[in-house]
């Protein structure tokens, strides 16, 4: 990807930009990363975008901008995207409950106590709304989230695995069981989103695949982006790492063992995609330019302004969820598919209110600043996200950039 020639042009400072490579190096020293590549761009210009380390260690290939990798759920914004795009041809309304378009959502009821066969429900409240899914205050959690409803998600496969099979079966076993909560009364990270990818399929009556693919990413030229990567690709696919007890790393998937080689059943519009840095930067642009880019117009401006400002009544630990990751959630609110930057005092990081963000479960995160007209991307293949502060501390790498 090329590199604008004077970064100072584009009000950053080469020199304090430069501050990001050595950064990313100590991680790859101390064998915390495979590897690592940042791109830091103000007005649609790449100002740094650097690689540094391996995609896969043990056959010692460079980590390149060219490099596929596993975005996990960065997948989440690309969805919203979709919704929102059939939300502008009038074929919902954000408040209208989701059992209209998938009937297994109607007469939800909500976990009180209990594990297992003796689990305790009662009805819920209120039905799940679209947009409950798009602010994640649906109810739906995550296998990963721990406690007895957690519990269920692994028994009845609704995780949205890569082979947990048809995205209409998986959704419809997810209606079955208890929501974690009331809709509505708090926020949780979970399976929200692979929802949203079923709705898309439902209302424009084809597969998410295809509608991502024909609506989406050729628009955007999006080339590599995908829910499995072809066999002809396979030498550019990375390796996936996982953290150990010792703090080094294992690999726990290569470029040969991953289920994401070649066929996919389940299209999860939650964390299936995978990608590459110079795809992903043409969506964040898509963002940044508020819905078009390159000639194609996917968006309204009015509607990029609403998905990304704060849908919730106060931040995120006011509704339950003070830290995520390895992030405090005090001063951040969340829009429709992204967090949202409400207070960065209250956060205690630098930043800049009306920025909005998201990452993946392999440590890969970007943001989008409107007021500094600015775009960050951070990728590499570690999990679990939580691992290390590396968004915090690459917030500070870039801002401290900022001139004039």
């Amino acid at each position: 990807m090329e590199v604008m020639t004077s970064p100072e042009s584009a009000g950053l400072c080469s020199k304090r930009l430069a501050r990001i490579q050595p950064w990313m190096q100590r991680y790859m020293d101390a064998g915390k990363l495979p590897g690592a590549t940042a791109l830091v761009a103000r007005h649609g210009q790449v100002a740094f975008c650097e690689s540094l380390g391996f995609q896969d260690i043990e056959e010692q290939k460079p980590l390149t901008a060219d490099t596929i990798l596993r975005f996990y759920s960065m997948t989440k914004p690309i969805t919203s995207v979709a919704v929102m795009m059939l939300y502008e041809e009038g074929c919902f309304q954000l408040d209208a409950p989701v059992s209209e378009f998938i009937p297994g959502f109607k007469n939800m009821r909500v976990y009180v106590n209990g594990e297992g066969a003796d689990i305790v429900t009662e009805p819920a409240k209120s039905p799940i709304t679209i947009h409950q899914l798009l602010t994640h205050t649906s109810g739906l959690i995550h296998g990963r989230s721990g406690g007895a409803v957690s519990d269920l998600y692994f028994e009845h496969r609704t995780n949205f695995n890569t082979h947990d099979g048809p995205l209409g079966d998986a959704v419809n076993r997810l209606a079955e069981l208890p929501l974690a909560f009331h809709p509505g009364t708090r926020w949780h990270y979970g399976v929200s989103t692979d929802v949203l990818g079923r709705l898309v399929e439902v209302v424009s009556g084809v597969p998410l695949d295809v509608f991502f693919q024909t609506r989406i990413l050729s628009p955007l030229q999006m080339e590599d982006t995908g829910f499995a990567v072809p066999a002809h690709k396979r030498d550019r696919f990375a390796a996936l790492y996982e953290r150990t007890e010792n703090e080094s790393m294992a690999v726990c998937e290569t470029a040969r063992t991953s289920p994401m080689i070649d066929t996919v059943e389940t299209f999860s519009g939650g964390g299936g995609l995978v990608s590459t840095l110079g795809d992903y930067f043409r969506f964040t642009e898509l963002m940044r330019r508020k819905g078009e880019s390159d000639g194609a117009h996917l968006l309204g401006r009015k509607t990029i302004e609403y998905m990304t400002c704060n849908h919730l009544p106060g931040d995120l630990a006011a509704m339950g969820q003070p830290t995520f990751n390895e992030t405090t959630l005090d001063g951040i609110g969340f829009g429709l598919g992204f967090s949202v930057m409400i207070n960065p005092a209250k956060a205690r990081v630098i930043g800049t209110p009306g920025e909005y963000a998201w990452g993946g479960m392999a440590s890969t995160a970007f943001w989008i600043d409107p007021v500094e007209d600015m775009t960050v991307i951070f990728l590499t293949q570690l999990k679990p996200s939580s691992t290390y502060p590396i968004r915090r501390e690459l917030r500070v790498l870039t801002y401290q950039a900022l001139i004039g």
